[in-house]
């Protein structure tokens, strides 16, 4: 039986407590919403190599992340990471950063597709169509990355939280704030929150039921 990506790094884990790598961790699970410790953990169980802050938003549906000591280059996800994401399970992967010289695009695997797109904080409403369709069709989970993985990830992230939760504005920048982890905001941090949010607005056409809700929001 062929083992995915995450899994072969749980047995390695026991074969070498050198390589840094990290437990196993079903991502497709919807099992209530995540916990407020693992939303603001500096990572997560199933992280790809290579990340930083990889963090569940919405169980089954929605992480995010960054790269580890950023990504300058502005490259996006390594051909390997792609193929890892798509190969546990991920659908969808959207670089909210100016990626300028990143590979996007369908990536193919044993299990599905990854479908790797670039997007922007100051216009969510791609991403947010992907996690409606990802909480509507039962597709693997989208996963929103930015060049570090606190500020425009964050910002998407929680816009989502709005949009398919019920949190409010102020709850929602409340998280943004308190998962920043310090990092520093051109012009002041409040600034730059309150300029992403002006571009967002609540899609009536994008509601799930209060059971998808239940499944997948954090409580």
């Amino acid at each position: 039986m062929k083992l995915t990506f995450f899994k072969a790094v749980a047995l390695a884990m026991f074969a070498s407590l050198s390589t840094g790598n990290i437990a196993n961790a079903d991502v497709t699970a919807r099992d209530g919403g995540p916990s407020r410790s693992a939303m603001l953990a500096r990572s997560n169980p199933g992280a790809p190599d290579g990340t930083a802050f990889f963090r569940p938003v919405l169980d089954g549906v929605l992480y995010r992340g960054g790269f580890s000591g950023g990504d300058r280059d502005r490259t996006g996800l390594s051909s390997l990471q792609r193929q890892a994401l798509c190969s546990d399970g991920f659908s969808k992967g959207f670089y909210a950063d100016f990626g300028k010289n990143t590979e996007y695009g369908a990536t193919s695997c044993g299990t599905g597709n990854f479908d790797y797109q670039s997007a922007r904080s100051s216009r969510p409403a791609n991403v947010m169509k992907a996690i409606h369709d990802v909480i509507k069709g039962g597709d693997g989970p989208v996963y929103v990355h930015c060049m570090w993985g606190v500020h425009s990830s964050g910002a998407l992230s929680a816009m989502a939280l709005v949009q398919f939760c019920g949190w409010s504005e102020a709850r929602a920048k409340e998280y943004w704030n308190d998962a920043r982890n310090g990092a520093p905001c051109s012009g002041g941090c409040d600034k730059w929150i309150d300029a992403k949010f002006e571009r967002f607005s609540i899609d009536q056409s994008l509601s799930i039921s209060d059971a998808e809700r239940a499944a997948i929001c954090p409580k």
